[in-house]
């Protein structure tokens, strides 16, 4: 599309003299003029020609004169619209002051048309630029609302109405939590039947960050969920998901995972961790204890590899806690992590409570100490409590 070019001056012989230097240029499309003789013929000709890029204006005119012209321009706010201004070399004082309220550049009578063809090719790699930052900005809006909307798609896959399970909440208390990063987190959580005694639960945390740990993540959950609901073993559904993962995997993610099966009516766990952070039980008399580390590898990083799994009795009373990296890695504005020893320490305040109640402590703490440092990582937090 050609560059059009407006100019505004009272002088006719100043048209003649245009189409004649740029006749090259307007032949060969790349420029196309139209001309007014005063301010108020240019704003008609700006209605009738909105994509007018470049306006050539004396400042000298009756009607309208030029600076008022470019303050008519300057309030249509339209950064991609250059105002050259054309005066008198005497008229200095004009000049000055168009360019002090916002005029791209200025030219001299008797016009050097060299030198205003300079100019005009300065004005356009401008404009170029103004519109690729404009188009740049659109996709970036684009992407925002996309993020948005794949947030919330995120969220809805995950239980986010406790109890999840109202008919046996008389047994066992569940809540958590998960609260990414950025617009989308690679952290996810999972509860489903299995039976009517069982129940399957996850927490896992994605490699990476953003768009590429979030689509990982929902691949992973997705996967361990259809395995899960098959009744099989802990160790069995991580092994065989890995297996799927693995063969998959694009830039070597991976993703860690707790995955436990509990009997609602024994209180009985049968778990495997895959390289996740080992979570907590909470006693029925306040104490707090580490569920012993088992070694084996995340999911997803290497094919083949062998999973265990281990047992642990929930009495009545006994939670587990279960939570990602983020919590424990969250830093202050000093780079001080909260750690597991500050974690331990929130546990123990709020052993008794429900699990609502240990999820919310969590977060305020962590968001406490945390104070104004940036989100780092994705924080999840699920809790399981044998009623």
């Amino acid at each position: 599309m050609p560059v059009k070019i407006l100019s505004v001056d009272d002088e006719m012989d100043l048209e003649l003299l245009l189409t004649q230097y740029f006749r090259r240029k307007i032949r060969k499309g790349e420029y196309e003029f139209v001309f007014a003789h005063n301010g108020l013929e240019a704003l008609t000709m700006m209605v009738k020609h909105p994509d007018i890029e470049i306006i050539l204006s004396d400042i000298n005119m009756p009607e309208m004169d030029g600076l008022t012209l470019l303050a008519k321009v300057n309030e249509m706010r339209n950064p991609a619209l250059k105002v050259i201004m054309v005066s008198a070399y005497g008229d200095m004082g004009n000049i000055r002051q168009a360019m002090n309220n916002g005029a791209f550049d200025f030219a001299t009578k008797p016009i050097d048309l060299d030198d205003l063809s300079v100019t005009i090719e300065k004005a356009i790699d401008q404009i170029n630029y103004v519109h690729q930052m404009q188009k740049e900005h659109s996709q970036l809006e684009s992407l925002k609302g996309d993020l948005a909307i794949a947030s919330e798609i995120q969220q809805a896959i995950l239980p986010r109405v406790f109890p999840p399970f109202p008919e046996i909440a008389d047994k066992l208390d569940i809540a958590a939590s998960m609260t990414p990063a950025k617009d989308v987190g690679g952290d996810f959580y999972d509860l489903f039947r299995i039976d009517d005694e069982r129940i399957g639960f996850v927490i896992a945390d994605v490699s990476g960050k953003g768009i590429p740990a979030a689509i990982f993540m929902a691949v992973s959950r997705t996967l361990i969920r259809a395995t899960g609901v098959r009744g099989g073993s802990p160790a069995e559904c991580i092994a065989y998901s890995n297996k799927l993962l693995a063969a998959e995997s694009v830039d070597c993610m991976f993703v860690t995972v707790f995955y436990g099966i509990i009997n609602i009516n024994t209180g009985e766990i049968n778990y495997c961790n895959a390289g996740h952070n080992p979570p907590y039980v909470l006693k029925h008399d306040g104490k707090v204890e580490p569920l012993p580390t088992m070694g084996d590898c995340m999911v997803g990083a290497i094919d083949g590899l062998p999973y265990h799994e281990a047992t642990l009795q929930l009495e009545k009373g006994d939670a587990l806690v279960m939570y990602t990296d983020g919590v424990t890695e969250a830093m202050n504005i000093d780079y001080q992590q909260f750690g597991e020893k500050r974690l331990e320490e929130t546990l123990e305040d709020v052993a008794m409570h429900n699990c609502q109640e240990m999820v919310d402590a969590i977060k305020s703490d962590v968001a406490a100490f945390a104070g104004e440092a940036e989100q780092s990582d994705d924080i999840t937090v699920l809790t399981l409590k044998r009623l």
